[in-house]
């Protein structure tokens, strides 16, 4: 993984066999980013993506193991208890063309993997919300 910053802004590049939530996760713990948007492309050959049932309060993962063209990356970084919380969505684009996507699990980048974290100055914290089971934003 190679980034550099610039300002509020911070662009990266992952490398072969890298995983995406987990190097957006090691970015933000490295440079201190309480708060930011993210946005994304690149290419995986392992891709986990789920669907969120809320009255089931569980996610229901579906998993790729095929060369993909990530067509799309966004999310957030905001934090609970003290250390990152990253919440990305994903589409990737398969070889005959039908996308996939859903909240992004893992992603096995099999080429390269660019990435744009714009950091906002404060902190947004996760709370445990007891009606819909996830974790949301504390505003």
């Amino acid at each position: 993984m190679k980034y550099k910053r610039f300002g509020e802004d911070i662009v990266a590049r992952l490398e072969v066999g890298e995983e995406v939530v987990s190097s957006v996760a090691e970015i933000a713990e490295r440079e201190g980013v309480t708060f930011a948007s993210m946005q994304g492309i690149g290419a995986a050959d392992e891709f986990v993506v789920s669907v969120y049932d809320v009255k089931e309060k569980r996610y229901y993962d579906n998993e790729f193991k095929e060369p993909l063209e990530m067509t799309g990356l966004s999310g957030t970084v905001t934090e609970r208890d003290g250390a990152p919380y990253i919440h990305i969505h994903a589409t990737a684009g398969r070889r005959d063309g039908s996308v996939v996507g859903g909240h992004l699990r893992r992603a096995v980048v099999s080429a390269t993997c660019e990435l744009v974290l714009h950091t906002v100055y404060g902190t947004v914290p996760r709370f445990s919300d007891a009606e819909t089971g996830l974790y949301l934003m504390e505003l």
